[in-house]
């Protein structure tokens, strides 16, 4: 079986608390047309270096029904940035248009087999997978940026295109799992294959 969710299946469940004091589960999110949900967290400069591009990205597709939902499901003990005290912190100086979820137990991560962060997958009306990988072309440096293949995906899908570039490989840092060296990587996730 292969780590990563693949397309065309459903979106798993979760039940996370979030920045703004709520917790929130999938169902919450049955209005969204598309459904984004990225896993991210505070320090990687990956996720720093495009989330303006996200946001942008976020804003222009709000209007047609599209939401977008963070999870930052890293090790606070591999790197104490990413507890949620500073994803608070964060989301109050940034305003970031999305909900932005911890998923402590990483068992949030590790049904949808996130590997990067930024690792974005997209979800249609029914929830089932159109598109997962990075967001664009160049994260950590988006000045160098050819392709958004997260809006492009986006385009697509809304224009009742199939998506046609529907897996990327997911550029940035790796998921910081619990007990694990921060560079350490599932062995199932190690034999993707990606466009």
């Amino acid at each position: 079986m292969a780590f990563t969710l693949q397309i065309g299946e459903k979106a798993p469940d979760f039940k996370l608390p979030a920045t703004d004091g709520k917790t929130y589960q999938l169902s919450d999110f049955d209005d969204a047309e598309v459904l984004v949900v990225f896993f991210t967290c505070n320090h990687c400069p990956y996720v720093l270096g495009s989330d303006e591009i996200t946001r942008q990205t976020a804003e222009k597709f709000m209007p047609r029904g599209v939401k977008f939902v963070g999870i930052n499901s890293n090790s606070a003990n591999t790197h104490p940035d990413d507890d949620f005290d500073h994803m608070v912190e964060r989301m109050k100086t940034h305003q970031f248009p999305w909900i932005y979820l911890r998923d402590e137990s990483q068992e949030v991560a590790l049904a949808y087999g996130a590997l990067r962060t930024p690792h974005f997958y997209v979800f249609d009306k029914d929830r089932r997978l159109i598109y997962t990988g990075r967001g664009i072309d160049s994260p950590k440096d988006p000045s160098k940026m050819t392709v958004n293949n997260l809006e492009q995906a986006l385009e697509e899908h809304l224009a009742g295109k199939p998506v046609s570039v529907p897996l990327t490989n997911p550029i940035g840092c790796n998921v910081k799992w619990e007990g694990k060296d921060a560079h350490w990587m599932p062995p199932e996730a190690c034999d993707l294959v990606f466009n």
